[in-house]
């Protein structure tokens, strides 16, 4: 069968992807930015990929006729202000578009929505499926809580506070029931969905075997860690005070957070769990999701990170848009620096970052970070997603991959710190030599001030981390 798969760079795209291939499908991925889409090798010859953008109609117009089954796993929370009505006219420019085609079934990845006061953002899940609903198609909806596997947002920010805090003051949301589910069963549910007659025109809840309340959660991640943990609700924290204490103590966004907190308040259990024996699926529990999740981190396998989203940040552009470095009107620090093992030294810019740091002054990086979070910014506490492999639209620490080829010895970054302009870091191998390269577009009187007042640490971290990079060691 020929299946459309959207958020095919997302989370659940990327891990969804590797399935429909391996039932022996046909797969058309759409993606808005071919450049971050980096499927791996063993299925590129069995996809093709077409660029498209939800909110551009006339981009839609690429999309075969001859679809039989569509997933529609695009979300923008967190990523505008006014996601709503973006989400909505999404919704409604892909319903139109594969109305078409000659399509039998879409499948939306959707929020659990039964409670009569819904948050913004599942309001926002349920208005997309009203208007997904509307299309000459049969619509299966699957409505999931919170999703637990390595790299999911709710599990990084679960990771965070537990791994971070022996002590929790809490606010009284963390009382709320909600009800986990592995990622490798979303996945599962997805895929045995599709051209299911027996999901047609329905909507289902899929959740694992457990009811928990967030607190609940925490302590179960505690229990699987060996961590001792003391967790006190106070029903005094406001939503923004919680919104803040989530965006300092985790790795999420500010908006993402607001956007959770609001969620939170709100129970999210399953109606039922009907589609258990529809598909025949037993989901897992909580915490066996959580060594599942621990197995493929300790392997480095995450297939997929929520870090890597442009949900993690407070930008959304196009990679190709910034690949190439301006000139004018920009201040450029160029370091050059002799290599002794070219090997060694692309195999260290290869682990930058993350949990290997920055090879030098990394309390000033940390600082930096640290300030970062404080004027809004995503600070250094996303890390990556692999400790090795890199791919364009890849998040490390505050900075997003704009380029990365291996071969060639090239790794261009884009800042995502908060800036009063925009920044580059390029590290480039040209014959025996390493080429270290910052360069900054300043905004204004400010952004020049800025250049100025950072310049005399360029010289102590810069010239350490070349040193770093370049040295015959392993350190």
């Amino acid at each position: 069968m020929k299946i459309l798969l959207t958020g095919a760079t997302g989370y659940i795209g990327k891990r969804l992807l590797p399935a429909l291939v391996e039932a022996g499908h046909e797969v058309v991925c759409c993606v808005r930015d071919t450049n971050r889409f980096n499927p791996p090798v063993s299925i590129k010859q069995k996809i093709s990929v077409i660029e498209i953008d939800l909110l551009n109609e006339e981009s839609l117009n690429r999309i075969p006729e001859d679809i039989d089954g569509a997933y529609y796993l695009v979300h923008s929370m967190a990523s505008s202000s006014e996601y709503k009505s973006l989400e909505k006219t999404s919704s409604i420019n892909f319903r139109n578009a594969v109305e078409k085609t000659s399509v039998q079934q879409v499948i939306y990845l959707s929020g659990i929505v039964n409670n009569t006061e819904l948050s913004e953002h599942l309001s926002s899940r349920k208005d997309v499926e009203t208007e997904l609903g509307k299309g000459h198609y049969n619509l299966t909806t699957l409505r999931a809580g919170i999703i637990i596997g390595s790299g999911s947002a709710s599990f990084e920010i679960i990771r965070d506070l537990v791994e971070k805090l022996p002590v929790m003051i809490t606010p009284k949301w963390l009382m709320t029931k909600c009800q986990p589910i592995g990622v490798s069963d979303v996945i599962a549910f997805l895929s045995k969905s599709l051209l299911n007659p027996k999901t047609f025109n329905q909507n289902f809840d899929i959740g694992g075997p457990d009811v928990l309340t967030y607190k609940d959660m925490l302590l179960g991640f505690a229990f699987i860690r060996n961590l001792k943990r003391t967790i006190l609700v106070v029903p005094v924290m406001t939503p923004r005070l919680s919104s803040y204490w989530l965006y300092f103590v985790t790795s999420t966004s500010y908006k993402l957070a607001v956007s959770l907190v609001n969620s939170m308040k709100i129970e999210v259990v399953c109606r039922d769990n009907a589609i258990n024996g529809i598909l025949d699926i037993q989901p897992i529990t909580y915490r066996e999701a959580l060594a599942k999740a621990f197995t493929k981190i300790e392997s480095n396998e995450i297939i997929s990170s929520w870090k890597d989203s442009y949900s993690s940040s407070d930008i959304s552009f196009n990679v190709s848009d910034f690949v190439q470095v301006p000139s004018y009107g920009c201040f450029v620090d160029q370091r050059k620096s002799t290599i002794e093992d070219a090997k060694m030294c692309r195999n260290k810019i290869w682990r930058i970052g993350g949990e290997t740091g920055w090879y030098y002054a990394d309390w000033l990086w940390k600082l930096r970070g640290v300030l970062d979070k404080f004027v809004g910014g995503v600070g250094i506490r996303r890390g990556r997603t692999n400790n090795t492999k890199i791919n364009p639209g890849d998040a490390i620490d505050f900075w997003r991959v704009l380029y990365a080829d291996k071969k060639e010895g090239r790794l261009l970054l884009f800042a995502e710190m908060k800036l009063p302009g925009e920044a580059w870091l390029e590290f480039k191998i040209v014959k025996n030599e390493l080429v270290q390269t910052a360069t900054y577009r300043p905004l204004g009187l400010l952004g020049r001030l800025y250049w100025f007042l950072v310049l005399p640490f360029h010289g102590i971290i810069f010239n350490g981390m070349l040193k770093k990079l370049t040295e015959n060691n392993k350190s």
